[in-house]
């Protein structure tokens, strides 16, 4: 058995250690925000923070995450009451197919939780290795910034 703290709660998995955390909070917890993109690291559509990070968690297994907290999009807000940086995302329209969000908002938390006033340069810099096919890059950075306005932690 495994103890993962996963939004604040902790869950007792009964996975094999290697297990991804990507799969582990998809097939046992049902927590599905973080989409499973390319399974190699190089997309973000599976981005979750543990610790104070943003990591892939395609790539990272359940015994790497130790006692570190796990946060995913489902801790962020809730049906009918978003997070304000899930909010900032809805008002600027950053979604398009939606594929990539889970994981765009969860690196833009991690950075406004680090860095609660980022420059664009900032921005862009720490929103570089998710990607969006869709092209709404320029609606994610303005929901970002629009966040970080609004104090959106």
């Amino acid at each position: 058995m495994i103890t993962l703290n996963v939004n604040g709660t902790p869950q007792q998995l009964d996975a094999d250690p290697s297990t991804p955390l990507l799969y582990a909070l998809r097939n046992q917890l049902q927590l599905n925000g973080a989409k499973y993109g390319c399974g190699l690291g190089q997309c973000g559509a599976c981005t979750v923070i543990v610790g104070k990070q943003p990591v892939f968690s395609c790539l990272l297994p359940i015994a790497a995450v130790g006692e570190r907290p796990v946060r995913t999009i489902e801790g962020l807000g809730v049906n009918g009451k978003p997070g304000p940086l899930q909010q900032a995302f809805i008002d600027q329209q950053a979604a398009q197919c939606g594929y990539c969000i889970a994981g765009m908002v969860m690196r833009a938390q991690a950075l406004l939780d680090a860095t609660p006033a980022p420059s664009e340069e900032q921005i862009r810099t720490h929103m570089e290795p998710n990607l969006c096919r869709c092209g709404t890059h320029m609606r994610i950075i303005a929901a970002i910034r629009e966040a970080a306005s609004a104090g959106g932690r």
